[in-house]
């Protein structure tokens, strides 16, 4: 449906950017207390979307649309229903608070106002991401993504691990996005449609299609890269090389949930089939569980939480995947709380390296007498992490627990496999939140690098806005799941759901057991967390070998292969270079004329007069002046008879100015070929054997003879005259010539010229600079004689 003053969509999504480009401004004039002013973008962003969530509570769904490139019929459309609308209210709320951080984190950092610029570009790409419609858009704002995420990651572009992990985010990413394009374009050819929405109302016609398992594995490409499934799970713990700002803002509710929107928005199109129930379910669990055990083997607080999101990502997936009403309501409901919990805690991560100066839990310790704050968010958030009451991440659990023990039923042995790797993902994210609530907290007090105090107000105030909004989402469980959670479920499904939460389990059953389960074997494994890392630890140390180290491993082959492959190609011989171009020429030529299939009979040669007998006969003479003359001097003057040769023929045709030029060019050209001729230590003649020759003179052959054969059949097919009528037509009204010829060059193709004599220009000063170089004995002379000079005048002086 329309959406009333639809202008607002457009300036709401564009906001970001004009904010990048008024960011280093404000720094320069506020410092880091342009943070406040700043913030004001994504909060206005977040109250309109906000404005809008009643009505797509209700089932209202809007695609403002305006024409972007339309001579290709890309269109620059957003799609606004209840899964867009979660996933922008996330970006711009969250992102309100990571500006505001970022404004105290960075503060007196000279380039903290391109960090603005970068955090606002990236803002504007997640939002015209989630949003967009048009898929050509969409792909855009998926791509720009991967771009300010690289400028973001490799901030710090003087540390090499923040250069590589920048590249390597890119190159994982990058990959993925073209195939995602690869399956964008299939789908727009299988479906007819260029639209998100329009190909969401094509029904079952791609998973219908004989290619539905060629468009999921290069949709689920894209997909998995983004969102760091296994094994593409490496690039996001390296991501932690950029500032804690980015690490906050990119695993709660940006680029690494793009992969999961684009899995839950494509559902009801392709999901629901044995190939989607099979892949994402197998890939989520398996990202979940090493992204659980990766984390309990790590003792830096981001990567710790960095390995959880991996985890949690997994588990968005594995849910999304089983196509289970349920467990998609499980799914929407953690996608809301792992957001809030999640930027929370990478913000207290950052504070307490910031005001601590590390961020190695070992080494941490009686914190929350110097940070009350913040230790409070902290526990706010770990609780939500952990699932336990009264947070969104306890109803979140208890819904995807539903979801799938009540589908064994029909499920059987998967179901019961997906619950079983839920609750042990579980237990282990409950042991990871724990030890970043408790760890650098309690206990007794430990020396830091810093002298731990309480952080700024830029710092705690956003950790403290979400851990405190997770409890309000839970606390008002009914507005959230009927505003909220219901229209993205619909989305997901593609068919209208209505969620009704309850903070309160309402019986005990399976799903309140199972979260029992969960908390007694997180407890557990907790108190055991010294020794489970040192297994993890042991156990990587054996396997030895990882992604990681395997994408070093492929970087390097690249180049090996690349260099190899240019040292064959390209070794430094100009005869050889020349020989492959002109076979490839004929090759390029001749093979499409001859598989026409009534080759030659499609060639029909013309009848010549006279006189055009006479100028083919000279340029023969001239073609056989080359071949037999004993020098290449000789060669390069007889060469020109063929170009007089053309002249001629533009003469006869009635074309003196284009006869004209001819003449001019192949003098000068012949002129110019002798003069440069005359300066290169070349034999005067050329010594070939005569295989080679063969082999050159068999390829010149079939140049010319291609070349000839293609543009008779060019001049027998019928003469289109709509340019031609153009030219004549407007040569006289618009350019006020009547010369067309000149009118062409001068004004309908002027730039072409312009280039031209561009290029003629810089080859003769090449040529010039050719001539003026002297050979290497006529250098070594003079040098002599300034030497004997030299000597010379010293032995004047000490005569003297």
């Amino acid at each position: 449906m329309p959406l009333p003053g639809s202008e607002a969509t457009f300036i709401a999504v564009l906001a970001p950017f004009a904010a990048a480009a008024l960011a280093p401004v404000l720094t320069r004039a506020m410092g880091h207390n342009a943070a406040w002013p700043l913030a004001l973008v994504p909060a206005a962003v977040f109250l309109f979307f906000a404005g809008l969530a009643p009505e797509v509570a209700e089932g209202a769904r809007f695609t403002p649309s305006i024409s972007w490139i339309p001579s290709y019929g890309v269109n620059l459309s957003f799609l606004i229903d209840g899964l867009s609308t979660l996933f922008a209210l996330l970006i711009s709320g969250i992102g309100t608070f990571i500006i505001l951080y970022a404004g105290g984190y960075l503060k007196g950092h000279p380039h903290q106002g391109r960090f603005f610029s970068f955090l606002f570009l990236f803002m504007g790409a997640m939002l015209g991401l989630v949003l967009g419609n048009d898929l050509m858009t969409l792909f855009v704002f998926w791509e720009l993504t991967s771009i300010t995420s690289f400028l973001l990651i490799g901030f710090d572009h003087l540390r090499t691990a923040s250069r590589r992990a920048a590249l390597q985010a890119l190159v994982v990413t990058g990959g993925g996005g073209l195939s995602l394009l690869a399956g964008f374009l299939l789908i727009m050819s299988l479906t007819g449609e260029t639209s998100m929405a329009g190909v969401l109302a094509s029904g079952d016609m791609l998973r219908e299609s004989p290619f539905y398992a060629l468009v999921l594995v290069l949709v689920l490409g894209g997909a998995f890269t983004k969102s760091a499934q296994f094994p593409f799970h490496f690039w996001l713990p390296n991501a932690m090389e950029a500032p804690t700002p980015v690490s906050a803002f990119l695993h709660s509710a940006t680029m690494v949930k793009a992969g999961v929107y684009l899995l839950m928005r494509m559902h009801p199109v392709l999901g629901d089939t044995a190939l989607w129930t099979t892949i994402l379910p197998l890939f989520g669990g398996v990202t979940l569980l090493v992204g659980t055990l990766l984390a309990v083997r790590q003792t830096d607080l981001k990567l710790m939480l960095a390995y959880t999101t991996v985890a949690s990502l997994g588990l968005l997936v594995m849910l999304t995947g089983t196509s289970w009403e349920r467990a998609i309501e499980g799914a929407a409901l953690y996608l809301l709380a792992h957001s809030l919990f999640k930027g929370a805690l990478f913000m207290v991560a950052g504070t307490i390296d910031h005001e601590a100066g590390t961020r190695d839990v070992t080494k941490l310790g009686g914190l929350r007498g110097a940070m009350p704050v913040t230790f409070t968010a902290a526990c706010l958030a770990a609780l939500s992490m952990c699932g336990l009451p009264p947070f969104i991440g306890f109803i979140a659990k208890e819904y995807m627990y539903a979801g799938t023990w009540y589908a064994m039923e029909g499920a059987g042995t998967a179901a019961l496999l997906v619950t079983a790797t839920a609750v042990l993902g579980n237990a282990l994210m409950l042991v990871i939140a724990a030890a970043v609530a408790i760890k650098p907290f309690m206990g007794p007090k430990v020396e830091t690098p810093k002298h731990a105090h309480e952080g700024p107000l830029l710092l705690f105030a956003g950790p403290v806005a979400l851990s405190l909004t997770g409890l309000a989402a839970a606390l008002l469980a009914h507005a959230t799941g009927e505003m909220f959670i219901a229209p993205v479920v619909t989305s997901i499904l593609g068919e209208r759901s209505d969620v009704v939460l309850h903070l309160i389990p309402t019986y005990i059953g399976a799903p309140l057991i199972l979260s029992l389960v969960t908390i007694a074997l997180g407890v557990v494994l907790y108190l055991s967390l010294d020794r489970l890392r040192g297994a993890m630890a042991g156990v990587l140390a054996a396997i030895g070998w990882g992604p990681d180290r395997g994408f070093d491993q492929m970087i390097a082959g690249i180049v090996t292969l690349s260099t190899r492959l240019t040292r064959a190609v390209q070794g430094g011989r100009l005869d050889v270079y020349m020989t492959m171009t002109f076979l490839f020429a004929a090759l390029a030529i001749l093979v499409p004329l001859v598989s026409t299939g009534n080759w030659p009979s499609a060639i029909s040669w013309p009848s010549f007069r006279f006189y055009e007998w006479g100028v083919l006969l000279i340029a023969a003479s001239g073609l056989y002046a080359v071949l037999v003359a004993r020098t290449r001097l000789t060669a390069i003057v007889s060469l020109g008879i063929q170009g007089f040769a053309v002249a001629l023929i533009f003469m006869l045709f009635g074309a003196p100015d284009l006869s004209f030029t001819q003449f001019m060019v192949e003098t000068l050209s012949v002129v110019i070929l002798a003069l440069v001729m005359t300066r290169l230590n070349l034999q005067p003649r050329d010594h070939r054997p005569m295989v080679p020759r063969l082999i050159h003179g068999t390829i010149a052959a079939a140049v010319g003879f291609g070349f000839a054969a293609l543009l008779i059949r060019i001049t027998q097919l019928p003469f289109d005259r709509s340019l031609s009528d153009f030219f004549e037509a407007y040569s006289r009204t618009i350019a006020h010539g009547r010369n067309i010829v000149n009118v062409i060059l001068v004004d309908f193709r002027g730039f072409d010229t312009f280039g031209e004599i561009s290029v003629v220009m810089l080859t003769g000063l090449c040529v010039l600079a050719l001539i003026r170089v002297r050979p290497k004995a006529d250098r070594a002379a003079a040098f002599d004689r300034a030497a004997g000079d030299e000597a010379h005048e010293k032995r004047e002086e000490a005569r003297v």
